[in-house]
Formats: structure tokens, sequence, C-alpha cells
């Protein structure tokens, strides 16, 4: 047998530098997690690997929320929750409503008209939420099968009010589906309460767990939707009736579905226990302190924040206007570069305006938060000498 030659970019070691994950995800993960990895990798059917699924079961349930039996998780990353809920809820021509003011609900957008839906888009600014008279007035005019709207969204930094969305929803014989990737663990969230049918979060976000898989939970109206279906889901591998029976979630006997990353489940449980283990109050409470002292922080350099009002902020995720002149990557580069710090740029309605920074995983700290101002101060001065910042006693902003 005659073979071409390894290729010469495998013949070192793997060498991975340690980096302070302060951008909008992925987010650090504890050596916990990171241990949880190493272990055996197991196949679908071991009885070990059971028990870990319904463990992590239980734990999803503690941090949507909800009493779900639909609830489990898709391999893949949080791209795959938006693509299965709009994949199983909707059938061609169901008209789905999607609140529109950030670039997640433009992917929404995209993967609901590739499943041939009639989409319908209540549009907003990127900076302020919708209230519940915009939802209500868009839902009487269109009467959608499904309200798609992001709770928390990671390329502005806004926090959707969500309470009271889902009642107005089931009056018009709506669903509820929230992206809540960047703000669960972060932000109160009660799936059961806000008569939420869909929901869906990023393992590599607040939760501090590596990417790769997605936790997702559904209502049993949902279910009862997606069971009454015309036609099956266009798509085998997000088919949440197939999926679902492996994660036992309902009374049938479990099937193989596909192969599922053991290892990556097993990362996830150890994340949400260390919340069980703190408790989702306390968890919550000290990220939004976090958020308070990186909004003190920035406020005395004389920086802004995208979202202007602080109760429509979210707490895992801040954008920071970039000032007149300054340009954000160099900041960035040397911050990376000199401090191993992530400072992240802008994306979708904050690229090339604002950085994205980030209070997730285990740099959900005060002293992680006041080394990013210390760092991001430091880089701007490195890379603008001549930058001039705002202090406490009114100096003025600017270049010399």
């Amino acid at each position: 047998m005659k073979f071409t030659p390894p290729p010469n970019s495998l013949r070192g070691p793997l060498v991975i530098p340690d980096k302070i994950m302060m951008g909008p995800g992925p987010s650090n993960c504890s050596k916990r997690v990171l241990a949880a990895l190493n272990n055996t990798c197991l196949s679908n059917f071991h009885d070990e690997l059971f028990q870990v699924i319904d463990e992590v079961k239980d734990g999803l349930r503690y941090i949507f929320q909800t009493e779900n039996r639909t609830t489990m998780c898709i391999t893949g990353s949080a791209h795959t929750g938006m693509e299965a809920l709009l994949c199983n809820l909707l059938e061609e021509g169901d008209i789905v409503l999607i609140a529109n003011n950030g670039i997640w609900a433009e992917r929404a957008i995209n993967m609901a008209t590739r499943y041939g839906a009639d989409v319908r888009v209540l549009a907003g600014p990127a900076d302020r939420p919708f209230s519940m008279t915009d939802f209500k007035k868009a839902i009487e005019q269109h009467r959608p099968k499904c309200l798609f709207v992001v709770h928390g969204d990671s390329s502005s930094g806004l926090l959707q009010p969500l309470e009271g969305l889902g009642k107005i929803c089931h009056d018009y014989d709506c669903l509820l589906l929230v992206d809540a990737v960047a703000s669960l663990c972060g932000v109160p969230f009660y799936m059961d309460k806000w008569e939420i049918d869909g929901a869906y979060t990023g393992s590599q976000k607040v939760l501090g767990a590596p990417p790769g898989i997605t936790p997702i939970s559904i209502s049993p109206k949902a279910l009862e939707v997606i069971r009454s279906r015309k036609t099956p889901s266009k798509v085998f591998y997000w088919d949440l009736l197939v999926l679902g029976n492996y994660w036992g979630c309902y009374d049938e006997q479990k099937r193989y579905h596909h192969t599922v990353p053991s290892n990556l489940i097993f990362a996830l449980r150890e994340a949400i226990a260390q919340v069980a283990d703190e408790g989702l109050e306390a968890v919550i409470r000290r990220r939004q302190e976090c958020a308070e002292q990186m909004y003190r922080g920035l406020q005395a350099m004389g920086l802004e924040v995208f979202v202007k009002e602080p109760k429509h902020r979210l707490p895992t995720v801040t954008c920071i206007m970039i000032p007149k002149d300054v340009n954000w990557w160099k900041v960035s580069e040397y911050a990376m570069n000199n401090f191993s710090l992530e400072i992240q740029g802008g994306f979708g309605p904050t690229m090339g305006i604002a950085w994205r920074a980030g209070i997730m995983g285990e740099s959900s700290t005060l002293q992680r938060v006041n080394f990013y101002l210390y760092v991001f101060k430091e880089s701007l001065k490195a890379t603008h000498p001549d930058y001039i910042f705002v202090e406490r006693n009114g100096h003025t902003n600017g270049m010399k």
C-alpha cells in the first residue's frame, strides 16, 4: 500500500494558550466542567449515560423554571435550538411573526423562510425593546401561528421584557417561542409562569459549558401542535418527536436517533450542577452586580453603553460605544496580545460602532470585571495616546 505522507502541521503537539474570554460567548469553563470532558466516552445506550441525561433534564427544568417533560438537548451550537423550534412548529404557509431588532431575529427570518413559512415582521430599533402594546397590535393584525422573540440579544445587549406576552399570544391562539441563548441564568426567566411554549439556550454562554450542545424545552401545547402536523418535520435531525424519544421525554421505548456527544453532556451536567449548588437566585444576582460594576467603570472613563435605558440592558452582554476617531480593532488586538483578554467587536446592529463585553461563565466575578476595565483603559491609552478620558471630575472627552 502507498499513501501520501502525513501533514507536517500535525507533527507537533497541540498548543492552545489560556485566554480570558469576556466577549459575548463562548465563555471560560470552570475546572469542574473541563474535568468532566475527560470521562470515558460512552455508547448511546449505556445505563450510566441515561442516568446523566436524566440529571441534565432535571437541571434544565430548574434553570428554565418549567415542568415540561419535553426538555432535552440537541447536538449542535445554539443555532440548532432556533432551527428545531421553527422546523418542528412551522409548516408550509404557516404565518410566523418575528420581532426583529437584532441579528438573531434576522437569522430566524432566514430560517423560517427556508421552511416555507409566511414570515411577518415586527420591526423595531436595536436599542429599545418592544412594548406589550406593540406585540398585541401585531398579533391582532397578522394572527400568526407562532411569535418568535429574542429575550437577550448578544448583538446589542438589549433585554426584552417577556412577562405578560405569553398570555397575549395564547389569547389569539399563538405560540410564544423565545431565544434565551444569552439571557438564561443571567436574568430571571420563568417558562411556565410566563406561558412560554418553546425556548432554548446556549451551553457556551452564561452556563459556561463547551459549545456543541443546546438545551431546549417545549410546552405540552407546542408538543400537541408538533404531533398534529400534516407532514413530518422537514429535517430528521431536528425532529423533536424522534429526538425527544431518545431523551426519554415520552412514554415510549427509546430508539436510536444519532450518536450523542456523551462528554459534552457530562460537561453540561456539571455546569448546571454548579448553578444548582449556588442557587439560581444567587447566580443571577451575582451577574447583575457584575454588570452594575461594569457600567460604573465605563461611566468613570466617559464611555457610553449602546442601550441607554438601564432597565433594558442585558447584564450578560454590554455593548460599549466606540468613541470618535478610535480604531476599535487596535484596542482589541492590544488587549489580546498583552493581557490575553478578549475584547470583542460589535455584530449586526453594533458592527463597527461598539465593543461587546460578556459577563458569562467563569468571568462572572467582580475581580474579572475590574480586570476587564483595567485592561480596556490600558489598551485604549496605549493604542490612542492622545485620547483623553472623562473622569468623574468632568474632564472633557475626545482626541487632542
